[in-house]
């Protein structure tokens, strides 16, 4: 089967088109070297597939006969991905979150709110039940 088939069946990628251009970007490498979409793929290959910021690494067990299941994916391949890589994954999206610097740009709807808080006076409230005494 073709990397790339064979990378939509396992459910890495969405698509086939898209896992052909991730080939032809060299984002894919079976057994540390670099492949076309048209690689064949066979039991015991090491296939690393760069996604998301993080290698994947797996080893191939069989062959899929057409696209399965997620539950069904780990018949196929067993995954070797080093737990760290999902560590720094999960630091990249806390590491985003702030990534607007404050003062910069116009305000968020929550800074807005916090604003007119700020600005709302209560003894404003106060002075004008006084005023219609």
């Amino acid at each position: 089967m073709r990397i790339d088939k064979y990378l939509w069946c396992t459910r890495y990628y969405k698509t086939r088109n898209i896992a052909t251009e991730a080939c032809k970007k060299g984002h894919i490498t079976i057994n540390e070297q670099q492949v076309k979409p048209a690689r064949e793929v066979f039991p015991s290959d090491k296939v690393t597939v760069r996604r998301d910021q993080i290698n994947y690494k797996f080893t191939v067990i069989d062959i899929p006969p057409n696209r399965v299941g997620a539950k069904l994916v780990d018949i196929y391949r067993k995954d070797e991905t080093p737990a760290d890589a999902f560590k720094h994954l999960e630091l990249l999206k806390l590491s985003k979150d702030y990534y607007r610097a404050k003062g910069t740009g116009r305000p968020t709807k929550k800074d807005r709110r916090d604003i007119d808080d700020y600005t709302e006076n209560p003894m404003n409230t106060e002075n004008t039940d006084d005023d219609n005494t």
